[in-house]
């Protein structure tokens, strides 16, 4: 029997699929990135379940639609008690570590966005069934990625594996705002970094003044991305020398090309922003949401500086995409450092590797950035890439989902997924679906509770319906790619939208729970 193999698998946040050049950029370098491409496979339409970090990362880690996995938006933690496919492997045998950003839980120590309403008149429950699982995701076991716990580095704070990782290395943050143990080790090399990192005493950028933008003082060798790579490197080196015969699962989580747009040193005017080309879309506003935004941004009433959605300029949306793709091309120097050692080190041959990213970015997509309520094509599609020394190389059409990669990869190590999971296998062609299920329950639109939104995703359509909205979108994905047309009014397209309802309806009940098993008769 073959040795069982390896696993490196990397993330980044917050990239959109077409911010590679082996998904066709035509001004973005990647050649790293683009050689596992080229010597693996490369999925074209890979969609998240759900479009923002922790409740795409905690579907990434079980196998798990958000409305099941109990992370239904960012603020919320994943239960400790969730079966990970992490924890599998580690049960398996594997060594398994986790180096960079987690967000599992909850990073900020902020107070919750929503709070519970109380009936003065009536008794009130005790502290521990407020919530209808017993001690509502409290506790310090739950407070492991706080910023405000960091005197201590995260593996002093918790001793069991952390979500099946037994070796954890937690960033927090983004850009040049990046904490957890990343501090420690940038701490050690600077005396001096904490001013280095302070927005106060960004460079002057002469040229830039798009919102979220600074030229930071941090040196790329003390930059988060470059922490990222070389705690990997240090952890294959010793992995080489201590544990060669044990088979190993590493997560290498970058923090970037989230904003804040930070790219440190020469990555900062990497690319020129009169480079860049505006999104087809630029000008489109095909639905209520953008035009609100929009609004907003013309009447000089916009908050432009937090995590919701805003519109931009032309030349604003200029300076972050060339600002971002600075920050992607140091990843990619991380990948090619890694793959490197990889190679010396006599690991390649038996290391699958796997790159993808939590969820994209509008990117000025119809005039607006960052993340939002709005599932267009740069928020939901990301890159997913699997190099398998002794898989086959070349493209895939087929529609595949966070959800899948747990079931994957646990099949590539000859184990059975658990009871549960709702992915498929994405090596397996005969089993890709026709349409896949997209969740949103954001707290950033500014609404008094968090509103939903559920999208379905087919070969030839995106359709996505808002809870409360009178309003709905319907795209017809051959014809209008970059979703400028909504169709959802059309008479003529009537049918269409009884027949996607329907499909989205089926695709709703397809997702509900089977876990855990009937574990007897009445």
């Amino acid at each position: 029997m073959s040795p069982r193999p390896n696993f490196l698998f990397i993330v980044t946040d917050q990239q959109r699929a077409d911010h590679l050049g082996c998904y066709g950029n035509p001004i973005l370098k990647t050649p790293a990135i683009d050689r596992l491409a080229g010597e693996g496979r490369r999925f074209d339409r890979f969609y998240v379940a759900a479009p923002s970090c922790q409740p795409n990362r905690a579907s990434l880690m079980t196998g798990r639609m958000p409305s099941l996995n109990g992370v239904r938006n960012n603020g919320l933690p994943l239960p400790m008690d969730a079966t990970t496919f992490v924890d599998i492997l580690r049960d398996a045998g594997y060594r398994t570590a986790l180096l960079g950003k987690a967000h599992l839980q909850n990073m900020t120590g902020l107070p919750p966005r929503q709070v519970r309403s109380v009936e003065e008149d009536l008794l009130q429950p005790g502290d521990h069934y407020l919530e209808a699982s017993i001690g509502g995701r409290r506790g310090p076991e739950y407070e492991i990625e706080n910023e405000l716990n960091w005197p201590a580095p995260a593996m002093e704070r918790r001793t069991e594996p952390y979500y099946g990782f037994e070796h954890f290395e937690v960033a927090t943050g983004h850009g040049d705002q990046v904490g957890g143990d990343y501090l420690f080790w940038a701490r050690e090399r600077r005396s001096d970094f904490d001013a280095l990192r302070d927005p106060a005493n960004a460079l002057a950028a002469p040229g830039y003044s798009a919102p979220q933008a600074r030229r930071t003082r941090i040196p790329e060798e003390l930059y988060s991305s470059a922490y990222v790579t070389d705690r990997t490197v240090a952890f294959l080196r010793q992995h080489a020398r201590r544990e060669a015969d044990r088979p190993f699962f590493i997560q290498m989580a970058f923090p970037d090309p989230h904003y804040p747009f930070t790219p440190p040193g020469r990555y900062w005017d990497f690319y020129d922003p009169a480079d860049i080309a505006l999104p087809e879309s630029f000008e489109s506003t095909p639905i209520p949401i953008v035009a609100g935004i929009k609004g907003a941004f013309r009447n000089g009433k916009a908050f432009r500086e937090g995590h919701a959605a805003f519109a931009v300029a032309p030349r604003e949306a200029q300076e972050i995409v060339a600002l971002t793709y600075g920050m992607i091309a140091m990843i990619d120097d991380g990948v090619g450092r890694v793959m490197e050692t990889l190679r010396e080190l006599g690991l390649d041959s038996n290391t699958i590797v796997i790159f993808t990213s939590d969820h994209g970015d509008h990117m000025g997509d119809h005039g607006v950035m960052l993340k939002s309520l709005m599932h267009f094509q740069g928020l939901i599609r990301v890159p997913f890439v699997w190099r398998d020394p002794r898989g086959a190389a070349g493209e895939s059409s087929d529609l595949g989902s966070t959800i899948d990669i747990a079931p994957t990869v646990l099949r590539r190590a000859g184990i059975q997924p658990n009871n549960g999971v709702q992915g498929r296998d994405l090596l397996d062609p005969a089993a890709a679906p026709d349409s896949l299920l997209i969740e949103s329950d954001n707290p950033f639109e500014g609404a008094a509770g968090i509103p939903k939104t559920r999208t379905l995703v087919t070969e030839n359509w995106r359709f996505t319906i808002h809870q409360d909205a009178e309003w709905g979108e319907m795209y017809d994905l051959d014809a209008d790619p970059h979703e400028t047309t909504n169709l959802w009014s059309d008479p003529t397209h009537g049918e269409t939208r009884f027949r996607l309802t329907e499909a989205l309806l089926r695709r709703m009940i397809d997702m509900q729970e089977n876990a855990p098993l009937q574990t007897g008769l009445s």
